[in-house]
């Protein structure tokens, strides 16, 4: 109730400054938005959707969706152990990154193109118009794609009737370049054309002390050209090419918690900065590499029959080529030699729309072809600390070996492993190849009955079918995590107990039964004393599929459905009523921790399959399916608009993908739900004082989690508060226009917190939680040769905080975490013509 009680003030005080709201001639600008695929006014869409201008973006120096973030609360955007690997979240829900099997949940979308993945949608764009997010399931309209919102990108067209366009660069701290320039214009009577390029170059904000280069820098350029052809009144084509480049060093890692492990780390020659999350500042061997390559063509046509109905087909290409490279134990020791990843997306899309509206019916029909191919290789390989490294942390003697060192003496004394072996061995370790096709086919449908002039009743439906197949396969030259030491173990007891004089039969009854019991003060000798180095076969041996039993093959496929009542109180206030549902397909777990599944595991024996150490886990994760209920209502006045939107969402088996400290869990768990009020207003106070706020509170919880992973491994979270969702999170900005003689200016000021919550579920709030309280300003002036000139700050208030957290690799009892930018400004000059 509480949740409610928050909305009810927030609106009382929104409809006091309605009340409040003076006569001018100054309005509010009316926005139109393609939220439902066809143009809309934001007042009179009966969707929970948050519009972006371009003055924003440009006054707010909003460079990239992961900027987007503090000016949209239920959007959250994070960016993680490299540039491209960036999760969506849209009141709380989504995934996506860290594994290219995982498409997002929030699907983004640039000029009406789907981008399959976040490494493709991040880059800078010049010229946009606007920024449309989505919010809750739109998959009636989008597709799988959409489960948990949309992020609808609109770019500027090509201007058909003159000439024009700017230039703008910025200088900011950390040596900060940006650069941006556009052109538009008419190339004949019909046809006209845009080019646009930018540049984004800054020194890093953290400190690799290790080799004394900073990381967390930006270094990045993209082009985007543009074709407008009306070649009849009826008739036009929209041609767009884009390319665009990142090749940063990111990103850089802090130590929540110096756990036992960093004691060996010391050992070994390496260093942490320990315990200290916002020093931006650690030790790590090698600088982390980032490149990414996006490119793609795209070529929309619109046609409007004599008879009023519309056609739109959009046909696009596209291509990303993304590797990656970091020493992922995030310390100054030698462990890890590499960790490439070379992930490869050719991708092909095409959509095709017939629409029509008259007085009374207003209906849309449709039909998606998606096509994808993924290749996905990664290698990592040890490095030479990590011999002494693991001889440090299996120390303690035993009757069989002193560690490491002392147990690959015993076995190849015994004739157990050849003598040219070595455990942990420079450049041993495993190189995995991956890949996965995806063929999705849509058809969907949307109809909006207007009962009467303020009575609409809309319905939608769409059908979607998914193939993928997928294929992993290993090649591990790491001996040491091929070992079974139940077997081992057992065979080392059973020889024991023949010289201590048992007959062979009990000797070998009594070895089997010991040999899967771990040691501990409680069991004395009666144990297998090699089980404990089981915890350092960080990379057994892998099942390549497809197999005979498992032929790496799924087929999902749904049916959604939006359901909507709109209805016009005034000519100035529409309340709707609505409910949908959402999909997302299987998501195949391209990665070295795809195990599998348990129920496979008799006939992949019985077929002679089995490779040493195997285990159960998962090789995929089923569909999702989202559901929500919502009540909205949108008040649009001269001055003022306010609109407010309750819901209750939930996912049914949502795609859980966490990390332990040496690999992820990628699985369906249970159900998650949200509760939640989310708040726009937007007052212009007086002719030259303009004044928003957005606010969302959220209530949410895994209404069933079994299994997931907590900070001591799998336990029960079912009835918790999911970790990560602030219950509250809001922007408030004022905007003051106002002259200096023939000087155009204004001052802003923009206010961003997030209420305090756990990072993530499996690390716990002591070491990792996030308040979030960020204060952003700028000041421009525009003089009347088209020159204009911005000063600006983001995060002037140095708020620190973690983007994530999670258990630090191969370190038991150490944690690792991502800690926010900090303060960034400087000055913006622009040349408009």
């Amino acid at each position: 109730m509480k949740i409610f009680r928050s909305a009810a003030v927030a609106l009382t005080c929104c409809i006091a400054l309605i009340a409040n709201a003076q006569e001018s001639d100054m309005v509010l600008e009316e926005v139109v938005v393609m939220a439902t695929k066809r143009e809309q006014t934001l007042q009179e869409v009966s969707v929970a959707v948050s519009v972006v201008s371009a003055d924003t973006i440009e006054k707010s120096q909003i460079n990239d969706i992961i900027d987007l973030q503090t000016a949209v609360p239920s959007l959250r955007v994070t960016q993680l152990q490299s540039s491209g690997q960036t999760n969506f979240l849209i009141r709380g829900f989504g995934n996506g990154a860290n594994n290219p099997g995982i498409e997002p949940s929030v699907g983004v979308f640039i000029d009406g193109v789907y981008r399959s993945r976040s490494a493709s949608a991040i880059a800078d764009l010049p010229n946009i118009e606007r920024i449309e997010v989505l919010r809750g399931p739109q998959s009636t309209l989008f597709g799988k794609n959409a489960s948990a919102g949309v992020i609808n990108i609109v770019t500027a067209a090509p201007n058909m009737d003159e000439f024009g366009g700017s230039a703008s660069v910025t200088f900011g701290n950390y040596n900060e370049i940006i650069a941006k320039a556009d052109i538009s214009g008419p190339l004949g009577d019909r046809v006209a054309f845009s080019l646009s390029g930018n540049t984004n170059n800054r020194d890093g904000y953290f400190e690799n002390l290790q080799t004394g280069n900073s990381i967390n820098e930006r270094d990045r350029w993209g082009v985007r050209g543009q074709l407008l052809f009306d070649a009849t009144d009826r008739l036009s084509f929209r041609l767009i090419g884009d390319y665009d480049e990142i090749d940063e060093l990111c990103c850089g890692v802090a130590n929540l918690q110096n756990g036992p492990a960093g004691v060996a780390i010391a050992l070994v020659g390496g260093q942490v900065v320990a315990n200290e999350p916002y020093a931006y500042e650690n030790y790590l061997d090698f600088d982390p590499t980032n490149k990414i390559e996006n490119k793609g063509i795209s070529l929309q046509a619109d046609f409007e029959f004599d008879s009023g109905m519309e056609f739109t087909s959009i046909t696009a290409w596209r291509d990303q080529s993304r590797v990656d490279d970091a020493d992922v134990d995030f310390t100054g020791a030698k462990l890890v030699e590499r960790n490439i990843g070379s992930t490869n997306l050719d991708t092909f899309t095409q959509e095709f729309r017939l629409s029509h509206s008259t007085d009374s019916v207003d209906w849309l029909l449709g039909a998606y072809y998606f096509d994808e191919e993924v290749s996905y290789d990664n290698e990592l390989y040890y490095d030479v600390a990590f011999r002494p490294y693991a001889d440090i942390l299996s120390g303690g003697c035993t009757q069989f070996g002193c560690n490491v060192t002392g147990l690959e003496f015993l076995l190849k004394s015994l004739g157990l492993i050849p003598p040219e072996v070595s455990f942990f061995g420079a450049g041993q370790g495993g190189a995995e190849m991956s890949t996965q096709t995806d063929e999705t086919i849509s058809v969907y449908g949307q109809l909006d009955w207007h009962i009467t002039d303020r009575l609409t009743l809309t319905g939608g439906l769409n059908y979607t079918t998914v193939d993928k197949d997928a294929a992993v396969s290993q090649v591990n030259t790491d001996v040491f995590s091929s070992l079974d030491f139940v077997q081992i173990g057992g065979g080392l007891i059973y020889f024991q107990l023949l010289q201590a004089g048992f007959p062979p039969q009990q000797a070998a009854a009594i070895a089997a039964s010991l040999s899967q019991v771990p040691c501990s003060a409680q069991t004395g000798p009666q144990c297998n004393q090699l089980l404990g180095f089981q915890a350092l076969q960080f990379l057994p041996p892998f099942l390549n599929y497809p197999n005979s039993v498992e032929p790496g093959v799924s087929s999902d496929d749904k049916t959604t459905w939006t359901l909507r009542a709109a209805f016009e109180l005034t000519d100035n206030i529409n309340v709707y009523l609505g409910a949908a549902t959402g999909f997302k397909a299987t998501s195949w777990n391209l990665s070295r921790d795809s195990r599998p599944f348990a129920s496979d595991l008799g006939a992949i024996y019985a077929a002679g399959l089995a490779v040493p150490n195997l285990t159960a886990g998962t090789r995929y994760a089923g569909p999702e399916e989202a559901t929500v209920y919502e009540l909205g209502f949108k008040g649009g006045w001269d001055r003022t608009s306010l609109y407010l939107t309750l819901f209750e969402q939930e996912i049914e088996g949502f795609q859980s993908n966490i990390f332990t400290g040496t690999g992820f869990v990628l699985a369906n768990a249970g159900k998650q739900s949200t509760s939640g009020v989310e708040v726009e207003a937007n007052w212009l106070a007086t002719d030259r004082l303009d004044l928003s706020f957005a606010g969302t509170w959220l209530n949410p919880k895994y209404d069933s989690f079994v299994g997931g992973s907590g900070v001591g491994g799998p336990e029960d979270l079912s009835g918790r508060r999911p970790a990560g969702i602030p219950r509250f999170a809001m922007n408030a900005s004022a905007t003051f226009n106002f002259n200096m003689g023939s000087i155009d200016a204004f001052i802003r000021g923009e206010y961003v917190h997030e209420s305090d919550v756990q990072v993530v579920d499996n690390v716990s709030a002591d070491l990792a939680s996030r308040e979030v309280n960020m204060v952003n300003a700028s000041f421009g002036m525009a003089f009347s040769n088209g020159l204009e000139a911005m000063i600006w700050g983001r995060n002037l208030s140095d708020d620190n905080y973690l983007l994530s957290a999670f258990p630090a690799v191969a370190q038991a009892g150490s944690y690792s975490g991502y800690p926010s930018q900090p303060r960034t400004y400087g000055i913006t000059l622009t040349a408009r013509f």
